[in-house]
């Protein structure tokens, strides 16, 4: 038997207007015993406080239930969707286009010489090598 959604009082937790547009990224199957909201909620205060999995307040379903959960959804390229989806959102909101027109690309150069000096080890001497001989 699923259980109903309680909600809690953490600052992690989503409003009902933030639940609606994620909602349909955690179908609720037959099988499921707790409510996607509480899941994904659960998985929301783990980042946000940085707590152990094992320290999840008892509000939440089990911290293993909620790993297995957060595991699966990362696996199946949940996540990523639907993080693309509210950028989509907000970009939207923004007045800006859903998708980016062009990207930046940060590079550094490394400065190299042509010629470098070769060293190397003999009878446990260090000496310099002169024109590839020790």
């Amino acid at each position: 038997m699923k259980k109903e959604y309680q909600a809690t009082n953490y600052e992690s937790d989503l409003t009902d207007k933030q639940w609606e547009a994620i909602k349909e990224f955690f179908p609720s199957g037959n099988k499921s015993k707790y409510h996607k909201r509480s899941l994904v909620e659960a998985v929301l205060y783990i980042v946000k406080t940085d707590c152990q999995w094992r320290m999840l307040p008892h509000d939440y379903p089990p911290h293993d239930t909620v790993w297995s959960f957060y595991r699966r959804a990362r696996e199946n390229g949940v996540w990523d969707k639907m993080m693309k989806h509210l950028v989509k959102i907000t970009r939207k909101q923004a007045g800006r286009n859903e998708e980016p027109s062009y990207a930046l690309i940060d590079s550094q150069s490394v400065k190299t010489t042509c010629y470098g000096e070769n060293h190397g080890y003999d009878g446990g001497k260090k000496r310099k090598e002169e024109n590839g001989t020790l």
